[in-house]
């Protein structure tokens, strides 16, 4: 009698579970999966990405040190110095040639290279000056170029190198999911392919500053180069003048200026003829 007064006063308390209550238990009971964190993402790829990611790394570290060597290398003063084409310019006006190779070694640049250059070779006349100059730029350009042409290769090796970890990381999954005769699931597969391309993103985070840095950098140096050219001509102006010069006062005192003047056949030197001999029977 108790019992069933007992299960009378349960059953007035009950009241039905709705729908939404019954999947908030669910939520409750099962743990939500909790985001991978950077780290197990980049180390998701086993000793193979790990590998690659090295090198990625390797890679990343050079750059910044390319980037950085450049940028403080290429700066306008210790390439193109102020005043120093002028002051060059002057002293050789002046045929005070000792002060021009003063002030070239008081500011070492490239310009002053070249222009050292220049005057090395002023005793072989303006042409040589020339010559000697614009391969003078020509070195100063392959040398400046050097190390960018090292960034512009990281640039282009980092996408191959992630492109090589996704490569080997496929075959790996691929691997697992043959070895399973089919058994691993599509879940699997995504799970094996995803960590493959992690090398992928860390190749292209690596390339893209490195290939914008190269290209800025080498705009810096052909903008440099072309200042250095127009220094130098104007610091070696006074060569020039002079070689033209000497050029004039040649081609006056060489009669017809210089040039080759037409002789008239008239008197043009020539052997006289022999006299014809005479007959003896006149």
């Amino acid at each position: 009698m108790m019992l069933a007064i007992e299960i009378s006063e349960l059953g007035s308390h009950w009241e039905p579970i709705g729908h939404h209550q019954l999947l908030s238990l669910a939520q409750a009971e099962t743990p939500a999966g909790e985001p991978d964190s950077l780290w197990s993402i980049v180390t998701s790829g086993g000793a193979p990405g790990l590998a690659i990611l090295f090198v990625l790394v390797a890679f990343s570290v050079t750059a910044v040190y390319l980037v950085v060597d450049q940028s403080l290398a290429l700066r306008r003063k210790d390439v193109v110095p102020e005043k120093l084409s002028e002051g060059v310019a002057a002293a050789l006006n002046s045929s005070r040639l000792s002060e021009a190779e003063m002030l070239l070694r008081q500011h070492p640049s490239v310009l002053a290279g070249v222009v050292a250059v220049g005057l090395n070779h002023r005793e072989y006349g303006w042409p040589e000056v020339e010559k000697s100059v614009e391969d003078a730029l020509v070195d100063q350009s392959a040398r400046m170029l050097r190390r960018i042409d090292y960034l512009s290769m990281i640039a282009n090796l980092a996408p191959m190198v992630g492109l090589l970890g996704t490569v080997t990381g496929m075959i790996f999954a691929f691997r697992q999911v043959a070895a399973s005769q089919g058994a691993a699931g599509a879940g699997d597969l995504a799970e094996g392919i995803y960590q493959a391309l992690v090398t992928t993103v860390g190749g292209l985070l690596v390339a893209i500053p490195a290939l914008a840095a190269s290209g800025v950098l080498r705009n810096r140096v052909d903008a440099l180069l072309s200042e250095v050219t127009l220094q130098a001509d104007r610091a070696l102006a006074p060569l020039r003048r002079r070689a033209a010069a000497s050029s004039r006062m040649v081609s006056a005192s060489t009669p017809g200026g210089g040039r080759i003047v037409a002789v008239p056949p008239a008197q043009m030197p020539s052997r006289k003829s022999a006299p014809p001999e005479q007959d003896g029977n006149r």
